[in-house]
Order: structure tokens, then sequence, then C-alpha cells
């Protein structure tokens, strides 16, 4: 890479393969290898944007494109092709015919580094054709409008914000940061006149730029009342200038007055007063006449200001008219007793259920004893005790509560039972004999069945 180059250079810039192949021509024929073919010129295109990003410029040419990446004495082979893809794609556009898209005013500025040419070599030859011509200008879309956007930004950020309007030197002192050269501030004002935030003219054989003034859309066409302001300010900084001179030159001949009296020269420094004195009364004179223009600027922007008022009371009225369109006094009045109508027959219902709920609520209550009262009276009659309240217990065993049942019940006898022996043995004679004939009753059935079979 040119060492005049203020840019770094692409990692790729120190491998000698890799370089010999992005430094070789494109194939006639995209589609012999795709991949090797989008791969070089996305190299190129993103290499070429970058390089006009770090150098601050907008515009470049084949000729400084081969010259910006020369490498080893070599410069790229397919730059030309690079060119015609990237002005396929939009990224890039032709100076000439970037300037011709805006208002034919720009193209009377006769700015040599514009270059507006005949469009005799059309846009559909460039891109058809393999030759591209060296010196042929080419405008990067994608950074003309980060220029323009950032020139806006310092306009407003500036002193000059309150100016509507500029004088092309003036804007070129203010964008000396922005803008690297007259040409680059040229297509960014081509830009902003593009989406309709600057407009240019000429005034006295002067280049003025007017820019959009914040809270519009759009920029207005330079009006007889912005000349008048223009020249205002001009006449305004032209007068404060030479006040200041004029004060410089008085304070100039005190100090000489004040020498010659030293070196005793007494008449030369009454003749340096003398002319302190007129030089003094110019100055008074010019500060009086400054100091009336700067009332009528006050007025101005004083009545501008009133200006945006009133257009907002008007925006306001309409947009208040529209909203009462319908609406009337006798409308109004009419829908309020309506509302109040309806307001005290809701209070009406209202209190009406309220008062049926309660009436109702106190039935329920009558019902309710009535109802228990009823069931009292026809508990039915069991004939059965009571049950006892004091439970049944053990001799000695405390009382539990609930064990009052247990208690009702009939005591346990405790007496021994009266069985002598000899009952006892008579009740097991009874069951031996009856144990006996059982068994000889079923002996005797099986024999039967024989006796009958035979």
């Amino acid at each position: 890479m040119s060492k005049s180059a203020d840019m770094s250079p692409p990692p790729e810039w120190d491998d000698d393969e890799r370089m010999n192949f992005l430094f070789s021509d494109f194939k006639e024929n995209r589609d012999v290898n795709t991949t090797d073919w989008d791969s070089k010129m996305d190299f190129w295109t993103g290499v070429i944007v970058k390089s006009c990003k770090d150098r601050g410029i907008v515009c470049v040419s084949l000729q400084d494109l081969n010259q910006t990446f020369r490498r080893k004495e070599k410069s790229p082979l397919g730059l030309a092709t690079v060119i015609q893809c990237m002005s396929r794609c939009g990224k890039i556009q032709r100076e000439s015919e970037f300037a011709a898209n805006v208002d034919c005013g720009w193209l009377s500025w006769g700015v040599g580094l514009l270059l507006v040419k005949p469009l005799k070599w059309t846009f559909s030859t460039l891109l058809g054709s393999r030759g591209v011509p060296l010196e042929e200008s080419f405008v990067v879309i994608e950074l003309v409008k980060e220029k323009a956007t950032e020139l806006l930004r310092v306009y407003r950020s500036s002193d000059f914000a309150s100016c509507s309007i500029l004088s092309f030197q003036e804007l070129c002192a203010l964008s000396s940061d922005v803008c690297a050269d007259e040409s680059t501030l040229c297509m960014a004002l081509l830009q902003l006149q593009r989406d309709k935030q600057v407009t240019v003219s000429l005034h006295e054989g002067e280049k003025i730029v007017k820019f959009c003034q914040l809270g519009q859309d759009r920029v207005s066409p330079v009006s007889d009342v912005d000349i008048g302001i223009y020249q205002l300010q001009r006449s305004e900084k032209l007068l404060g200038e030479r006040v200041e001179k004029l004060g410089l030159e008085a304070d100039k001949c005190k100090e000489e007055a004040r020498t010659l009296l030293r070196e005793g020269k007494k008449s030369q420094a009454l003749r340096c007063l003398r002319g302190r004195k007129r030089v003094e009364k110019r100055a008074d004179n010019l500060f009086a006449k400054l100091e009336s223009i700067r009332g009528i600027l006050d007025r101005i922007a004083q009545s501008q200001t009133d200006k945006m008022v009133i257009q907002a009371y008007q925006a306001g009225m309409s947009a208040l008219r529209l909203s009462l369109k319908d609406v009337t006094v006798e409308r109004a009045e009419s829908l309020v007793d309506q509302i109040q109508e309806l307001c005290d027959t809701q209070d009406e219902v209202n209190q009406t259920i309220s008062s049926g709920v309660t009436s109702a609520d106190e039935d329920i209550d009558e019902l309710e004893e009535e109802l228990k009262s009823l069931l009292e009276e026809s508990k039915p009659d069991s004939g059965l005790p009571e049950v006892p309240a004091n439970a049944l217990r053990l001799p000695g065993e405390p009382s539990l509560p609930g064990s009052g049942l247990l208690n009702s019940l009939p005591a346990v006898p405790r007496s021994q039972l009266c069985v002598t022996a000899e009952q006892l043995e008579a009740d097991l004679n009874q069951l031996t004999l009856t144990d006996a004939g059982f068994q000889q009753k079923k002996m005797t059935l099986p024999t039967k069945g024989l006796e009958s079979a035979q």
C-alpha cells in the first residue's frame, strides 16, 4: 500500500500468497468459480470504502485506487471490475450523475472540483464496458450520506445556528474539521440539498447556503426577507470589525501622544490627541449604527417568534374548531339535563332495591323463629326412659364424665352358685346315655339297608 495513504493496511497485506490471488484479474465469467470471484469482490469493496473513510474523502477514481493500493511496485488488476460491480449495486455513482440528480441551480456554480461534464458517457455504458477512465471520479454513497449528516450536526451546534443563511466561505471555515477539502464539502451539500435540508443560491456573485431550521421538515426557498436578514447580518459583522479597528487606532494614537510628550514634542502630541478624538468620534457614530442594526435584527427575531406563536395558535384554533364541530350550548344543556334525570332515576331505583332487601331479611328471620318452634312442638314421645346422666362404673372406680348410662344398669349378681356333686354326676350320666343311644341308632341304619337290598 502506498506510504502516502493515511490508512491502516488490511490484515492480508503481508500474506504474499493471498495478495497474489487478490491482485490478479477477475475471470471473464463469474460462474467459473463463484466462491473465489465473490471473495475477491467483497475484499476490494470493503477495502475501498474503508480507505476513503480513513482519509475523510467521499470520491475516488481508478487512478487514485491504483496508487493507493500499490504493493511491491504492482497495482491490482481487477479494480475496474470492482468499480463496475459497485456501480451496479448502487454503492458508488459518477460524480457528474450525482450532481445532475439535484436541482439544476447547483450545476451553475462553476466549481471546478465538481467535474460536471456533459453526460456523453452514460451510466449504462459504464456498466457494460470493461474500460473505466482513470480520472473519472465516483462518489461513495454511504460516505457522502455520513458527511452530510455530520455537517448538519456541526452547523446546528455552532454559533451560526441562529443564522439561516451562511456564506460559502463561512461554511468552509465551519466545516474544516468535518470535510477534508472543498470537494468533499460540495458533495455533502449536494446530498443535503437532495434531502431538502439545504438550498444554495447566488447573491451578488457570492454563493450563500440556507439551512433548514429546527421544527421544519424541509428548507424553504431563499426569499427577499432572507436576503434582507443576511445583508443586515453582514452589515453588523462589517460594522463590528470597523468599530474594533477604530478602537485599536485610537489606542495607538494615545500611545503615540504619550511617547511624544515624553520626548518633549508637545505640539505633535496634541495633533495625535486630536486625531484620537476624530477616530473615537467615527467609532461612536459607527457604534450607534451598529446598535441600530442589532435592534432591527432583534425585532426581526422577535417577529419570527411571534409568527411561530401565531401559527401555533391558528393550528390550535383549527383543531379546536374541528373537535367542537357538532357541539352547541343547547345540545350540551340538553345532555346535562338528561344525565341529571337518569341520575335521579338511578337513585330512586337504588333506594327501592335497598328497602326491598331489608324487609325480605326481616321476613326470613320471623320464618326461622316460627320453624324452630314448630320443630320443638312436633317432637314424638317414644315412651322410653330418659338416658341416665350418670355413667356405669365399677366399685372404687372414679366417676368419669359421660358415664351416667352405665350407672343406670342393674347390678351384677355377686353370690356363689349352689350346685352339688350329685347333680353334676346325674347330668353327666344323662349325657352318656344320650350319646350311647345315638351311636346305636347310627349302627342299625346300614344293616336295614343291606337286608332290603337282598
